[in-house]
Protein backbone atom coordinates (compact mmCIF):
# COMPACT_ATOMS: atom_id res chain seq x y z
CA UNK A 1 0.00 0.00 0.00
CA UNK A 2 1.08 3.34 -0.01
CA UNK A 3 1.81 5.95 2.06
CA UNK A 4 3.44 9.72 2.24
CA UNK A 5 6.23 9.27 5.04
CA UNK A 6 8.33 12.36 6.45
CA UNK A 7 11.76 12.78 5.95
CA UNK A 8 13.86 15.27 7.07
CA UNK A 9 12.72 18.64 4.61
CA UNK A 10 10.50 16.16 2.47
CA UNK A 11 7.56 14.05 1.92
CA UNK A 12 8.17 11.13 0.22
CA UNK A 13 5.01 9.07 -1.04
CA UNK A 14 6.58 5.16 -0.62
CA UNK A 15 5.60 1.59 -0.87
CA UNK A 16 4.47 0.10 2.61
CA UNK A 17 3.41 -3.09 3.43
CA UNK A 18 0.20 -4.19 3.52
CA UNK A 19 -1.87 -4.28 6.83
CA UNK A 20 -4.67 -6.33 7.99
CA UNK A 21 -6.34 -7.25 11.61
CA UNK A 22 -3.63 -9.87 12.64
CA UNK A 23 -6.62 -10.82 15.58
CA UNK A 24 -7.12 -7.22 16.80
CA UNK A 25 -10.36 -6.01 17.39
CA UNK A 26 -11.37 -3.10 15.02
CA UNK A 27 -10.88 -2.28 11.50
CA UNK A 28 -8.96 -2.18 8.66
CA UNK A 29 -10.32 1.16 6.80
CA UNK A 30 -9.60 2.08 2.92
CA UNK A 31 -8.33 6.08 3.28
CA UNK A 32 -10.90 7.79 1.01
CA UNK A 33 -8.95 10.85 1.92
CA UNK A 34 -7.63 13.37 5.04
CA UNK A 35 -7.14 16.37 5.65
CA UNK A 36 -4.34 18.08 6.24
CA UNK A 37 -3.59 19.91 9.82
CA UNK A 38 -2.03 22.91 11.30
CA UNK A 39 -0.33 20.62 13.66
CA UNK A 40 0.67 18.60 10.82
CA UNK A 41 2.58 21.35 9.55
CA UNK A 42 4.28 22.10 12.64
CA UNK A 43 5.32 18.49 13.48
CA UNK A 44 6.85 18.56 9.68
CA UNK A 45 8.71 22.23 9.68
CA UNK A 46 10.11 21.54 13.09
CA UNK A 47 10.56 17.95 12.64
CA UNK A 48 9.20 16.41 15.65
CA UNK A 49 8.47 13.29 14.14
CA UNK A 50 11.08 10.21 13.38
CA UNK A 51 11.90 9.96 9.59
CA UNK A 52 9.05 7.37 8.41
CA UNK A 53 6.43 8.86 10.52
CA UNK A 54 2.66 8.70 8.53
CA UNK A 55 0.88 12.01 9.35
CA UNK A 56 -2.93 12.64 9.01
CA UNK A 57 -5.59 12.24 11.45
CA UNK A 58 -8.62 13.88 9.73
CA UNK A 59 -9.61 10.95 7.71
CA UNK A 60 -12.45 9.89 5.84
CA UNK A 61 -12.63 6.00 5.03
CA UNK A 62 -14.63 2.72 4.21
CA UNK A 63 -14.24 0.26 6.12
CA UNK A 64 -12.76 -3.00 4.53
CA UNK A 65 -12.23 -5.92 6.91
CA UNK A 66 -13.72 -5.53 10.30
CA UNK A 67 -13.92 -7.65 13.85
CA UNK A 68 -15.72 -5.01 16.28
CA UNK A 69 -18.36 -5.23 18.83
CA UNK A 70 -19.86 -2.78 17.75
CA UNK A 71 -22.78 -2.39 14.87
CA UNK A 72 -19.77 -1.48 11.91
CA UNK A 73 -19.40 -3.19 9.10
CA UNK A 74 -17.60 -3.67 5.74
CA UNK A 75 -18.58 -1.19 3.31
CA UNK A 76 -19.35 1.15 5.80
CA UNK A 77 -18.18 5.08 5.00
CA UNK A 78 -17.03 6.47 8.69
CA UNK A 79 -15.06 9.73 9.94
CA UNK A 80 -13.29 8.87 12.64
CA UNK A 81 -10.74 10.93 14.94
CA UNK A 82 -7.41 9.47 16.21
CA UNK A 83 -7.10 10.15 20.38
CA UNK A 84 -9.26 8.67 22.72
CA UNK A 85 -9.36 9.52 26.73
CA UNK A 86 -9.32 6.87 29.28
CA UNK A 87 -12.60 8.81 31.40
CA UNK A 88 -10.73 7.90 34.55
CA UNK A 89 -7.52 9.61 35.40
CA UNK A 90 -6.93 12.59 37.00
CA UNK A 91 -6.85 14.52 33.99
CA UNK A 92 -10.14 13.44 32.48
CA UNK A 93 -11.77 13.64 35.91
CA UNK A 94 -11.29 17.33 35.63
CA UNK A 95 -12.05 18.32 32.00
CA UNK A 96 -8.55 17.97 30.72
CA UNK A 97 -8.96 15.01 28.31
CA UNK A 98 -6.11 16.35 25.94
CA UNK A 99 -3.97 15.73 28.48
CA UNK A 100 -4.70 12.27 29.82
CA UNK A 101 -1.55 9.95 29.01
CA UNK A 102 -3.91 6.97 27.61
CA UNK A 103 -5.58 10.21 24.90
CA UNK A 104 -1.42 11.03 23.59
CA UNK A 105 -0.93 7.58 23.37
CA UNK A 106 -4.05 6.08 21.13
CA UNK A 107 -3.85 6.73 17.57
CA UNK A 108 -4.95 5.38 13.87
CA UNK A 109 -1.87 3.42 12.28
CA UNK A 110 -0.32 3.90 10.12
CA UNK A 111 -1.24 7.64 9.75
CA UNK A 112 -4.01 9.28 7.78
CA UNK A 113 -1.72 9.79 4.62
CA UNK A 114 -2.08 6.13 3.86
CA UNK A 115 -4.65 4.41 1.73
CA UNK A 116 -4.77 2.03 4.39
CA UNK A 117 -5.25 2.19 8.42
CA UNK A 118 -5.82 0.44 11.31
CA UNK A 119 -8.90 1.88 13.62
CA UNK A 120 -9.19 0.26 16.66
CA UNK A 121 -12.21 -1.15 18.34
CA UNK A 122 -11.83 1.42 20.85
CA UNK A 123 -12.17 4.22 17.83
CA UNK A 124 -15.15 2.61 16.55
CA UNK A 125 -16.96 2.05 19.84
CA UNK A 126 -16.06 6.32 20.94
CA UNK A 127 -15.18 8.59 18.04
CA UNK A 128 -16.34 7.13 15.09
CA UNK A 129 -19.19 7.55 12.99
CA UNK A 130 -21.21 6.55 9.59
CA UNK A 131 -20.77 9.41 6.84
CA UNK A 132 -24.60 10.16 5.51
CA UNK A 133 -24.77 10.86 2.14
CA UNK A 134 -25.83 14.30 1.55
CA UNK A 135 -22.37 15.22 2.58
CA UNK A 136 -19.57 15.21 1.07
CA UNK A 137 -16.01 13.70 1.85
CA UNK A 138 -14.20 16.97 1.83
CA UNK A 139 -16.73 18.78 4.51
CA UNK A 140 -17.45 15.72 6.82
CA UNK A 141 -13.12 15.66 6.93
CA UNK A 142 -13.84 18.99 9.13
CA UNK A 143 -15.02 16.68 11.84
CA UNK A 144 -12.03 16.54 14.02
CA UNK A 145 -10.68 20.50 13.31
CA UNK A 146 -14.60 21.72 14.44
CA UNK A 147 -14.59 19.47 17.00
CA UNK A 148 -11.30 20.71 18.81
CA UNK A 149 -12.74 24.33 17.88
CA UNK A 150 -15.56 23.53 19.97
CA UNK A 151 -14.03 22.46 22.78
CA UNK A 152 -12.25 25.92 23.04
CA UNK A 153 -15.58 27.03 22.85
CA UNK A 154 -17.33 25.36 25.79
CA UNK A 155 -14.01 26.12 27.76
CA UNK A 156 -14.23 29.94 27.32
CA UNK A 157 -17.96 29.54 28.91
CA UNK A 158 -19.69 31.84 27.16
CA UNK A 159 -23.42 33.59 27.95
CA UNK A 160 -25.93 34.49 26.02
CA UNK A 161 -25.30 37.76 23.75
CA UNK A 162 -21.73 37.37 24.34
CA UNK A 163 -19.13 38.89 21.94
CA UNK A 164 -16.23 37.00 20.46
CA UNK A 165 -13.32 38.06 18.18
CA UNK A 166 -11.31 35.58 16.04
CA UNK A 167 -8.03 36.15 15.18
CA UNK A 168 -6.80 34.66 12.03
CA UNK A 169 -8.72 33.89 9.09
CA UNK A 170 -6.95 30.87 7.88
CA UNK A 171 -9.09 27.48 8.04
CA UNK A 172 -9.61 27.06 11.92
CA UNK A 173 -10.05 30.61 11.97
CA UNK A 174 -12.55 30.30 9.61
CA UNK A 175 -13.96 27.36 11.11
CA UNK A 176 -13.89 28.75 14.52
CA UNK A 177 -16.12 31.44 13.55
CA UNK A 178 -18.30 29.44 11.55
CA UNK A 179 -19.03 27.17 15.18
CA UNK A 180 -19.62 30.68 17.03
CA UNK A 181 -21.89 31.67 15.03
CA UNK A 182 -23.89 28.35 15.26
CA UNK A 183 -24.13 28.98 18.62
CA UNK A 184 -25.64 31.78 18.59
CA UNK A 185 -22.64 34.40 19.61
CA UNK A 186 -21.82 38.00 17.71
CA UNK A 187 -18.86 37.08 15.55
CA UNK A 188 -15.94 39.60 14.85
CA UNK A 189 -12.90 38.23 12.56
CA UNK A 190 -9.55 39.94 11.74
CA UNK A 191 -6.56 39.16 9.48
CA UNK A 192 -3.97 40.92 6.98
CA UNK A 193 -4.88 38.74 4.53
CA UNK A 194 -7.26 40.75 2.04
CA UNK A 195 -8.60 37.13 0.36
CA UNK A 196 -9.07 36.07 4.05
CA UNK A 197 -10.94 38.72 4.72
CA UNK A 198 -12.98 38.87 2.01
CA UNK A 199 -14.11 34.81 2.58
CA UNK A 200 -15.09 36.03 5.58
CA UNK A 201 -17.21 38.51 4.69
CA UNK A 202 -19.07 36.14 2.05
CA UNK A 203 -19.67 34.09 4.72
CA UNK A 204 -21.39 36.31 7.43
CA UNK A 205 -18.38 37.21 9.51
CA UNK A 206 -17.66 40.88 10.31
CA UNK A 207 -14.16 40.63 9.16
CA UNK A 208 -11.17 43.80 9.29
CA UNK A 209 -7.97 44.37 8.41
CA UNK A 210 -5.72 43.81 11.44
CA UNK A 211 -2.31 45.70 10.26
CA UNK A 212 -2.48 48.39 12.79
CA UNK A 213 -3.50 47.25 16.32
CA UNK A 214 -4.88 50.76 17.57
CA UNK A 215 -6.80 51.20 15.01
CA UNK A 216 -8.49 47.84 15.16
CA UNK A 217 -9.06 48.08 18.75
CA UNK A 218 -11.13 51.60 18.19
CA UNK A 219 -13.43 49.49 15.62
CA UNK A 220 -13.53 46.96 18.14
CA UNK A 221 -14.46 49.49 20.88
CA UNK A 222 -17.02 51.58 18.38
CA UNK A 223 -19.01 47.79 17.55
CA UNK A 224 -19.04 46.88 21.44
CA UNK A 225 -20.03 50.06 22.81
CA UNK A 226 -16.83 50.65 23.81
CA UNK A 227 -16.19 47.49 26.29
CA UNK A 228 -14.17 45.47 23.67
CA UNK A 229 -14.89 41.65 23.06
CA UNK A 230 -16.20 39.34 25.75
CA UNK A 231 -13.32 36.50 24.76
CA UNK A 232 -10.92 36.97 21.52
CA UNK A 233 -9.65 33.27 20.41
CA UNK A 234 -6.43 33.36 19.08
CA UNK A 235 -5.94 30.87 15.96
CA UNK A 236 -2.58 33.06 14.28
CA UNK A 237 0.36 31.78 15.62
CA UNK A 238 1.70 35.56 14.61
CA UNK A 239 3.49 36.96 17.90
CA UNK A 240 1.87 40.45 16.73
CA UNK A 241 -1.82 38.75 17.30
CA UNK A 242 -0.95 38.77 21.24
CA UNK A 243 -1.20 42.74 20.43
CA UNK A 244 -4.28 42.33 18.57
CA UNK A 245 -6.17 40.42 21.50
CA UNK A 246 -5.13 42.92 24.17
CA UNK A 247 -6.19 45.89 22.24
CA UNK A 248 -9.59 44.24 21.82
CA UNK A 249 -11.00 42.03 24.82
CA UNK A 250 -12.84 44.11 27.31
CA UNK A 251 -11.75 44.42 30.79
CA UNK A 252 -12.60 41.03 32.87
CA UNK A 253 -12.67 38.91 29.43
CA UNK A 254 -10.88 36.12 28.02
CA UNK A 255 -8.11 35.28 25.78
CA UNK A 256 -8.39 31.53 24.64
CA UNK A 257 -4.95 30.72 22.87
CA UNK A 258 -5.58 27.89 20.06
CA UNK A 259 -1.97 28.12 18.27
CA UNK A 260 1.66 27.49 19.06
CA UNK A 261 3.65 30.75 18.17
CA UNK A 262 7.54 31.59 18.27
CA UNK A 263 9.12 32.21 21.19
CA UNK A 264 7.94 35.98 22.44
CA UNK A 265 7.48 37.83 25.89
CA UNK A 266 4.46 36.75 25.73
CA UNK A 267 1.04 38.28 27.81
CA UNK A 268 1.69 41.39 29.71
CA UNK A 269 1.84 40.50 33.26
CA UNK A 270 0.27 43.70 34.04
CA UNK A 271 -2.29 43.23 31.38
CA UNK A 272 -3.89 40.41 32.56
CA UNK A 273 -3.28 41.77 36.32
CA UNK A 274 -4.90 45.66 36.41
CA UNK A 275 -8.06 44.07 33.89
CA UNK A 276 -8.50 40.89 35.56
CA UNK A 277 -8.11 38.84 32.37
CA UNK A 278 -8.43 34.98 31.63
CA UNK A 279 -5.86 33.60 29.48
CA UNK A 280 -6.30 29.80 28.90
CA UNK A 281 -5.13 27.20 26.27
CA UNK A 282 -7.30 24.38 24.59
CA UNK A 283 -5.96 22.00 22.52
CA UNK A 284 -7.94 18.52 21.21
CA UNK A 285 -11.59 17.34 21.66
CA UNK A 286 -13.31 15.11 23.67
CA UNK A 287 -15.33 12.06 22.59
CA UNK A 288 -18.51 14.77 23.76
CA UNK A 289 -16.88 17.64 21.62
CA UNK A 290 -16.94 15.27 18.86
CA UNK A 291 -20.37 14.25 18.68
CA UNK A 292 -21.33 17.85 18.97
CA UNK A 293 -19.24 18.58 15.70
CA UNK A 294 -20.96 15.53 13.44
CA UNK A 295 -24.50 16.77 14.47
CA UNK A 296 -23.34 20.67 13.42
CA UNK A 297 -22.05 19.31 10.28
CA UNK A 298 -23.94 16.76 9.64
CA UNK A 299 -27.21 18.66 9.75
CA UNK A 300 -25.25 21.52 7.87
CA UNK A 301 -25.72 24.10 10.32
CA UNK A 302 -21.61 25.01 10.06
CA UNK A 303 -20.67 25.81 6.69
CA UNK A 304 -17.55 24.19 5.01
CA UNK A 305 -17.90 23.95 1.84
CA UNK A 306 -14.89 25.50 -0.36
CA UNK A 307 -13.15 25.70 2.32
CA UNK A 308 -10.74 22.71 0.91
CA UNK A 309 -7.77 22.28 -2.24
CA UNK A 310 -7.77 18.72 -3.20
CA UNK A 311 -4.87 17.22 -3.46
CA UNK A 312 -3.92 13.79 -5.05
CA UNK A 313 -1.48 11.24 -2.40
CA UNK A 314 1.37 11.94 -4.91
CA UNK A 315 0.96 15.86 -4.86
CA UNK A 316 1.09 15.91 -0.98
CA UNK A 317 4.27 17.70 -0.82
CA UNK A 318 2.93 20.56 -3.21
CA UNK A 319 -0.02 20.19 -0.40
CA UNK A 320 2.22 21.31 2.57
CA UNK A 321 4.30 23.78 0.52
CA UNK A 322 1.64 25.79 -0.88
CA UNK A 323 -0.65 25.66 2.91
CA UNK A 324 2.42 27.04 4.27
CA UNK A 325 2.83 29.82 1.75
CA UNK A 326 -0.62 30.50 2.12
CA UNK A 327 -2.03 29.87 -0.69
CA UNK A 328 -4.90 27.88 0.19
CA UNK A 329 -7.18 27.70 2.86
CA UNK A 330 -6.72 24.23 3.61
CA UNK A 331 -5.49 20.96 2.11
CA UNK A 332 -7.81 17.88 1.69
CA UNK A 333 -5.71 15.01 0.50
CA UNK A 334 -7.54 12.66 -2.01
CA UNK A 335 -6.35 8.91 -1.59
CA UNK A 336 -8.81 6.32 -2.40
CA UNK A 337 -12.18 6.39 -4.47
Amino acid sequence: MKAAQVYQNKIVVNELDDINLNGRKGAIVKVLGCGLCGSDIVKFKHHIVHDGAVLGHEIVAIIQEADTDTNFKPGDKIVTSHHIPCGVCKYCRHGNVSMCEHFKQTNIFPGGFSQKVFVSEEHLKNVAYLVPKDISDEEISFYEPLGCCLRAIKRCNLSQGDTALVVGLGSIGLLMSEALKALGYKVYGCDLIPERINLAKSMGIDAFNSKNPDEFGEIINSLTQNYGVDSVFMTSGADKAIDIALKAVRMGGKILVFSSTPLSNGYPNNEIYYKELTVLGSYSPAPADLKDSYELLTSHKVNVKNLTTVYSLDDIQQAFDDTVANKIFKAYIKIGG
